[in-house]
């Protein structure tokens, strides 16, 4: 899904400017790419927020520039808390592009009925895929995953025309024996 975000071209740059431009309720962002000049932006922060919430990767750009971006970079304050700043490279929906996607995991693994425990050994992937079509995680069915068993970047179930660039032997999640447990 391809989110809006309202833009609006900064004249100002600098710490103190961004400063007050942060306190106005708006997060300073720079868009660049494709051989153009780089745009210095800001972007209402309740949109970043909901792009954030929804894993949004493609954003459509409103307002003072219109152009289709990605999200390739988000810095956070020290606590993690508040967005300082947002990179957006300049894309066409239909070119191919590399993007990291989460792992939904699906099911109940059946080690965990045999007191196994599940280890989620990596959380996301590399895909490539149409900048279109970018999925927001990539599904990972567990509920044939016995103890001692595991599964890998081969087994996720990958939307039409999204190709995995993860190595495939790349081991996701597997149920091992609690410490202290006898066979």
């Amino acid at each position: 899904m391809v989110e809006v975000l309202e833009t609006k071209k900064r004249e100002q740059v600098g710490s103190s400017a961004t400063e007050r431009l942060r306190r106005s309720g708006r997060v300073p962002a720079v868009l660049y790419g494709h051989g153009e000049a780089n745009e210095h932006l800001s972007v209402p922060a309740k949109q970043v927020k909901t792009l954030l919430r929804r894993h949004s990767k493609a954003v459509e750009l409103a307002g003072d520039v219109k152009e289709t971006a990605l999200v390739s970079q988000v810095q956070w304050d020290p606590l993690g808390i508040e967005v300082l700043h947002l990179d957006l490279i300049r894309v066409n929906l239909k070119e191919l592009v590399q993007v990291t996607v989460a792992i939904h995991r699906q099911g109940d693994a059946a080690g965990i009925r045999q007191g196994g425990l599940l280890i989620d050994n990596v959380h996301e992937v590399e895909i490539e895929c149409s900048a279109g079509q970018i999925p927001e995680s990539i599904s990972l069915n567990v509920t044939d995953l016995e103890w001692g068993g595991q599964k890998t970047a081969a087994d996720l179930e990958l939307p039409e025309g999204v190709t995995l660039v993860t190595p495939v032997e790349t081991v996701l999640a597997h149920v091992e024996q609690p410490n202290g447990a006898s066979e």
